[in-house]
């Protein structure tokens, strides 16, 4: 007798079988006319899925969770969280599901998580439900990040259900399949703090240990040192998020991971014109989550973090907190110095350059991109082309041509590598005009522009012919960016 494809996955249910106060056995609701819509092939092979099967009727159940192997446990998991600096004790995935974990061809323990599968018993009124354009910007920009070597979760496939989702107006239903170092997050901690639970916090700390920071176990003090990983990965992120311009558009607690993953690309977009306070989120009003802010605010949230596990780090309260301060202040100097050094790699200069040289110049030119509103991505690829000896390109985005020239000669001088910068300086990223123009056609059932722009973004560093309009600047006639949640 053949052995089918279902019965060969193996889901593993650790998360909900060593923190079951944390996990609510639940089901993904039917998919009517289940289709698949898009699907990572290379990350199905990184997860030993075979890519023929996955678009199979079983494989298609697979991904919108009606059709799970023998043995796996769904489960939706429980979390708190700060949303826009509010506490709020019971979140958890209102409308996703871990169907469990899988080995991966490296070894590594890795969730296959589902979002838009249906109400959960956290759904706090929502409908539990996703539509096809988020669904896809969550695919195309994880996608992205990832060809940029910024650490994200994965989207495996997008399946349309075949249902149809009220929200402003009628729209198509859609489920994202989505893979992750786990989804651990500050808000995870803040639950299992709430409870007043220490030994489910104790065995969440060494869940995630277990998970990402194995090496700590063997620290004198391990939880200090998780909490000095923690803080360590997500200062390294938050600097490459800056480095490219990324606005992760709602960066609370629930939407941290413990991995330093990016996780959860709602209102997420790509600054254009060069300005700190750059927004693109349409339900953060007060500008909270900014661009600028971005490295504030992840700050803040570890400090969320370090509260919750206080009771991990010392039985004196006093002296816990004492702890926690130390290790979060080494964020700043963390942060800092991962930005310095890319910045440095942006613009081409070996370390043989003083940094106290390089710094002010940074600064200056940051100054000159915000004063002139120049595209942020498409300055650094201009400016090699100057690194070259024609310093036109660049000139010409900006009104100030003395200001301009004076920089690039005192950059010149420095000796940059216009190659190197070609090297870390992205070409192509899912531009805001482009995804919104790829989610309409695809909400419309033409997914080719999709499939265009997933293409471009795919090698971000490597002009292709034919991709020109994917490298080139918001036509000045878009008008102001606005991005939704899709819930």
């Amino acid at each position: 007798m053949s052995v089918t494809p279902l019965s060969t996955v193996v889901l593993d249910h650790r998360f909900a079988r060593e923190l079951p106060e944390m996990a609510t056995g639940w089901q993904a609701e039917p998919a009517p006319g289940a289709r698949l819509l898009v699907l990572d092939e290379a990350l199905a092979a990184e997860l030993g899925l075979d890519a023929t099967w996955l678009r199979s009727p079983d494989g298609v159940g697979l991904l919108v969770g009606t059709t799970v192997p023998a043995g796996a446990v769904p489960v939706a998991q429980a979390y708190s969280g700060h949303q826009f600096g509010g506490f709020s004790p019971r979140l958890g995935d209102g409308r996703a599901l871990l169907l469990g974990e899988l080995i991966d061809a490296d070894g590594r323990l890795r969730d296959l998580h589902l979002k838009g599968s249906g109400r959960t018993p956290f759904a706090r009124g929502g409908d539990g439900l996703a539509v096809v354009g988020p669904m896809l910007r969550e695919y195309v920009v994880s996608n992205a990040m990832h060809a940029l070597g910024i650490p994200t979760t994965r989207s495996l496939a997008v399946v349309a259900t075949g249902r149809t989702v009220l929200r402003e107006t009628p729209l198509p239903g859609a489920v994202l399949a989505r893979v992750a170092g786990s989804h651990l997050r500050v808000g995870s901690f803040q639950y299992a703090r709430a409870t007043g639970d220490v030994d489910l916090l104790r065995r969440l700390a060494d869940h995630a240990i277990s998970r990402h920071y194995p090496g700590v176990a063997e620290a004198e003090q391990p939880y200090l040192a998780l909490f000095e990983a923690v803080v360590g990965a997500q200062a390294s992120l938050v600097a490459r998020w800056m480095l490219v311009g990324f606005v992760h558009g709602v960066m609370n607690t629930d939407n941290m991971t413990i991995s330093g993953e990016t996780i959860d690309y709602g209102p997420c977009a790509f600054m254009e014109a060069f300005d700190p306070a750059t927004v693109y989120s349409s339900i953060d009003h007060g500008g909270r989550y900014a661009y600028g802010n971005q490295p504030v605010v992840a700050e803040w949230n570890l400090a969320r973090l370090a509260e919750a596990i206080l009771p991990l780090l010392h039985n004196d309260e006093e002296q816990a907190v004492a702890l926690a301060v130390q290790a979060l202040g080494g964020f700043r100097g963390q942060y800092d110095a991962a930005w310095s050094a890319g910045m440095r790699a942006k613009l081409g200069l070996s370390g043989v350059v003083d940094q106290t040289v390089v710094s002010p110049l940074v600064e200056e030119m940051l100054v000159l991109l915000q004063a002139a509103h120049v595209d942020h991505t498409s300055f650094f690829r201009t400016l090699a082309v100057a690194g070259r000896g024609d310093a036109g390109p660049v000139r010409r985005l900006f009104a100030d041509v003395v200001k301009v020239d004076d920089w690039v000669m005192r950059w010149r001088a420095l000796g940059p590598d216009p190659d190197a910068m070609d090297r870390v300086n992205p070409l192509y990223i899912p531009r805001n005009h482009l995804v919104e123009e790829a989610l309409s056609a695809a909400t419309d059932g033409d997914l080719d522009p999709f499939e265009r722009l997933l293409t471009a973004v795919a090698a971000p560093y490597d002009e292709r012919p034919g991709l020109g309009r994917y490298a080139a600047a918001a036509p000045a006639d878009s008008g102001p960016y606005r991005t939704f949640c899709g819930t």
